[in-house]
């Protein structure tokens, strides 16, 4: 009878002890989940701030402000408008012949055409 009362004690003193181990671990794992939830607040109030920040400067009047002071543009004049009957031809599709597109002698202008300089002669 005494050893099996040795036995009983022994084994609530182990299971004191593993329960006293999950409610530490319990513990250590609640405050692991407050200080994350402190950094995603932190981290959360960061990007507002940053949003209202970008907003801020995305507004169109200052960047019309910032536009006016650093670019110098001038505002466009309707003699800067033409016509689209007025437009040049379209230009010749360039050549798909790949020897004188790798050729450095011949060297296509804007238009796809060969320039008289530079034709190999």
């Amino acid at each position: 009878m005494r050893l099996l009362n040795i036995l009983v004690i022994g084994a609530l003193i182990m299971a004191a002890s593993y329960v006293y181990k999950i409610k530490f671990d319990s513990t250590l794992q609640a405050e692991r989940v407050a200080k994350l939830r402190g950094e995603l607040r932190r981290e959360r109030n960061a990007i507002a701030i940053l949003r209202a920040e970008w907003a801020k400067l995305d507004t169109p009047g200052r960047i019309q402000g910032l536009a006016d002071r650093h670019l110098g543009l001038r505002p466009a004049e309707i003699t800067q408008f033409d016509n689209l009957d007025r437009l040049p031809e379209r230009p010749p599709p360039a050549p798909s012949d790949t020897i004188n597109v790798m050729n450095p002698l011949v060297v296509p202008d804007a238009t796809g055409s060969v320039s008289p300089q530079s034709a190999p002669r």
